[in-house]
């Protein structure tokens, strides 16, 4: 057993969609892999435009487990989102186009905290008024786990009653690899924090292999052979094809590739081979609340 409190096994493992809401063809990803039972969880982007498609899965079938991908930027070009509380400029929470930053460390120079706030609070709120049982809370582009934000990010997951999207070691996570210089104090003690009170810390964020230079297979059977003890959460980004080939000629493989491999029918084989046992965020999630009441 491992000593993650949340991990049912060794090695377990959250196979998880972000993105949902950017493009139908996320959204048709996770309705396809989620029914074959070879993703456990997503999450959506509220101010995207296929938001409303999300909103009508979650209706017509409530087991989906989806939280919310809180959103604070909009890198794609041109294709771009805006936030829902349409605040001043002044409120640094968009460019000169009143648009989302298209990168964190813009974000983190000019957005104000407070509107920030705001404008999480809304994205999370519109969800759970459309019909989404919301899960958790994770985010897009490790916005709000900088230091500027990340007291915010803690908060409104004890406020939903949610758990939320930390991992152990920030420098592990992808995400700071673009964010520009990010001292992980206030990130370490909102995890040292979190720990004490018995909220899920993840041991390992791993994201699509965005830079892979091998074919598809090979590289996800090495990400299923990495995969640590304890809890380990897999943010991937599946689309079906026929949209993303739009937005990103270049790299809409990645995301295509990674569908269609895991509906080919060979992860379960990975899982048994590796003995990784694969949880939801909502089982997280009624386990943490469990806690709650416990505590």
């Amino acid at each position: 057993m491992t000593s993650n409190p949340y991990a049912g096994a060794r090695r377990t493992v959250v196979i998880h969609e972000d993105d949902l809401g950017m493009t139908h063809g996320a959204n048709a990803a996770f309705a396809d892999l989620t029914a074959m039972g070879v993703c456990s969880s997503g999450s959506v982007m509220v101010p995207c435009p296929w938001f409303p498609e999300v909103v009508e899965m979650a209706i017509g079938n409530p087991a989906l487990d989806l939280g919310v991908h809180l959103t604070l930027n909009s890198e794609k070009k041109p294709y771009r989102w805006r936030p829902l509380t349409n605040p001043p400029r002044s409120a640094g929470l968009t460019d000169e186009a009143g648009y989302f930053w298209a990168d964190v460390p813009s974000l983190r120079k000019n957005a104000a905290p407070e509107a920030v706030e705001a404008e999480l609070r809304a994205q999370i709120d519109a969800a759970i008024a459309g019909g989404i049982d919301v899960t958790h809370l994770d985010d897009h582009m490790g916005a709000v786990m900088m230091p500027e934000f990340v007291e915010i990010y803690d908060r409104l997951g004890r406020d939903y009653d949610l758990p939320i999207l930390l991992v152990k070691d920030l420098q592990r996570f992808n995400p700071m690899s673009y964010a520009g210089p990010a001292p992980t104090a206030r990130y370490d003690q909102v995890v040292a924090s979190a720990r004490a009170r018995g909220d899920p810390i993840f041991d390992l964020v791993i994201e699509s292999p965005w830079a892979r230079t091998t074919d598809a297979e090979t590289a996800y059977r090495e990400m299923f052979a990495s995969i640590p003890d304890g809890l380990t959460y897999l943010a991937l980004h599946f689309n079906a094809p026929g949209d993303f080939e739009a937005i990103e000629p270049e790299f809409a493989h990645i995301r295509t590739e990674e569908y269609a491999f895991f509906r080919s029918g060979r992860i379960e084989a990975l899982l048994a081979e590796h003995e990784i046992e694969v949880t939801g965020m909502r089982q997280i999630r009624e386990r943490l609340r469990a806690h709650r009441i416990q505590s």
